[in-house]
């Protein structure tokens, strides 16, 4: 049985989506990219600013659910540009310090909001 998770700390879903779903021990996060809750609008700076925000907003939906990072076992990073990868891998790593998850990292054509990083990831309970 799947349970829907949404939490007013992390962007709304702005499409036919869920923020997360939690099925059995597995909460499944819908891809987040750099959007301020409240305002919805994508956070000023450059990837690394980004990606923070993006990896804050994964931490809120966690939170909602009393999960954290540790609880997270696989991520996937989407890209604009991997030109991008170091400084976003320099900032993952100050999140993910001890036992990382698994990861991909890929570069896409093109985001939501044309924002430069968007990161989903899968957490065990």
């Amino acid at each position: 049985m799947k349970k829907i998770i949404s939490t007013d700390s992390a962007p709304a879903a702005i499409g036919a989506y869920s923020q997360a779903v939690q099925c059995g021990e597995f909460v499944y996060l819908s891809g987040q990219i750099p959007l301020a809750a409240q305002t919805m609008e994508v956070v000023d700076g450059d990837v690394a600013a980004q990606t923070s925000r993006v990896l804050d907003n994964i931490k809120a939906v966690l939170q909602s659910v009393n999960l954290s990072l540790e609880n997270v076992v696989k991520c996937t990073i989407f890209l604009a540009d991997m030109n991008d990868f170091a400084a976003v891998n320099e900032v993952y790593g100050t999140y993910f310090t001890q036992n990382p998850p698994a990861r991909s990292c890929v570069e896409v054509a093109r985001l939501p909001r044309d924002v430069k990083v968007e990161i989903e990831c899968i957490a065990h309970t």
